[in-house]
């Protein structure tokens, strides 16, 4: 299993010369990738503003989307970011897109909720057309477009994901959770008459020793949830065991690359996990 990190482009603060610097120290790292999230109410970085600093600082490691939220943007927009990206990238971009589940982030872009599902799908049929046709400049530096990831936790979306995508990306959790979302997106997969199987992504938060500040962003950050913001603080990785741990149980569940986003902007973070990760894989 690949393990890749996260950019720290939503902790709210994060100077744009830190996440500069990130991308630089992760591409010497173990890390077979630079994620990113996606919010538009909040403090935060773009995200495909962030991974096109990161390209232009990078050479090897790959980018991905952990997930943009699709609806918020026209397909012919999002086909233009993603493709921008790749080509900068000289095809190191993987697009992982979903419906986000915070209202307010539709209602500041102008889009309503209602529909958004059926408005989704035609948007990953429209990104399908727009890469392998070539309709989009600049042109992918891969022939079919960027690889697409899609998630989400309904039987929908799974479906969704074998229909249109190469993959699924789930959106975190113990290894358990991961598991049982796994076999689902293979199912749905089966039942498509795909070949082969589907991609799977996971992604986990962690702050190594900072266990206050990490879940004080959690809390912030999925404060829409309610009661349930403090269960995902609670998941976050504080230790060196608690990753290894993490690593160890996705890979037995089944995950092909699992991004670990860093909960406090701080580049100690970075080396800390630098060193976890490479006694682990």
């Amino acid at each position: 299993m690949r393990v890749g990190v996260g950019l720290p482009s939503t902790v709210p603060g994060t100077p744009g010369g830190l996440l500069v610097e990130w991308a630089r120290a992760a591409e010497a790292g173990p890390f077979s990738s630079l994620g990113v999230l996606d919010r538009l109410v909040y403090d935060s970085y773009d995200p495909f503003a962030s991974l096109a600093a990161a390209a232009a600082l990078t050479e090897r490691i790959g980018l991905v989307t952990m997930v943009v939220i699709g609806p918020l943007r026209p397909a012919g927009t999002l086909a233009k970011q993603a493709a921008s990206v790749d080509a900068i990238s000289g095809g190191r971009l993987t697009l992982g897109v979903a419906l986000g589940a915070r209202v307010d982030d539709y209602e500041v872009a102008g889009v309503p909720t209602r529909g958004r599902g059926e408005r989704f799908d035609e948007q990953l049929a429209a990104l399908r057309t727009a890469f392998a046709d070539g309709a989009v400049f600049p042109r992918s530096a891969r022939p079919n477009g960027p690889p697409l990831l899609v998630g989400g936790l309904t039987g929908r979306s799974y479906v969704r994901m074998a229909r249109f995508a190469d993959g699924y990306v789930h959106n975190g959790g113990p290894p358990r959770a991961f598991a049982r979302a796994a076999e689902q997106a293979r199912a749905a997969w089966t039942d498509a008459g795909r070949p082969g199987t589907p991609a799977l992504w996971g992604q986990s938060y962690f702050a190594l020793g900072e266990e206050e500040a990490g879940a004080a962003y959690l809390r912030d950050y999925y404060a829409f949830t309610g009661p349930f913001a403090e269960r995902i603080a609670a998941a976050n990785l504080t230790t060196p065991q608690a990753v290894i741990d993490q690593i160890r149980g996705y890979e037995e569940a089944g995950c092909d690359e699992l991004v670990l986003l860093p909960t406090v902007a701080d580049r100690s973070q970075l080396d800390r996990l630098a060193d976890v990760v490479a006694s682990a894989v």
